[in-house]
């Protein structure tokens, strides 16, 4: 089966129009995708989900819960935190990581999507 497109005229209007929308959002488009790859992988996913209803978590409760190394999670926790997709804050010896709201909305619906709906996301 091979793609292809037959159209007597091209609506140059609609066209334009396109590209004026993507243009206007591509700040927007690239901050979502930018989110949406990095939750792509599933430790990351992980992680802002954990930090999204716990509303805080350490490395040790993060390796824990997740049951990898202390190293693992704090390189996906360096990852998530050079993007600003969640911040940390450090009282006495430890350090707190929390999803960055403006940052992780996006993923919000996905969030109530597991809590509302459990084990019915289908790939």
């Amino acid at each position: 089966m091979s793609n292809s497109c037959i159209r007597l005229e091209a609506d140059a209007e609609q066209i334009n129009r396109c590209k004026k929308l993507l243009e206007d959002q591509s700040r927007t488009i690239d901050s979502m995708t930018t989110v949406l790859n990095l939750a792509g992988n599933t430790v990351r996913f992980n992680i802002l989900f954990l930090l999204q209803h716990e509303g805080r978590l350490c490395v040790c409760d993060l390796s824990d819960i997740l049951g990898i190394s202390i190293s693992a999670v704090s390189q996906h926790l360096r990852k998530l935190k050079d993007r600003q997709l969640i911040y940390s804050v450090k009282e006495g010896q430890t350090i707190f990581y929390s999803n960055s709201e403006s940052q992780t909305q996006i993923l919000n619906t996905f969030f109530d999507l597991i809590v509302d709906e459990p084990n019915t996301v289908t790939a």
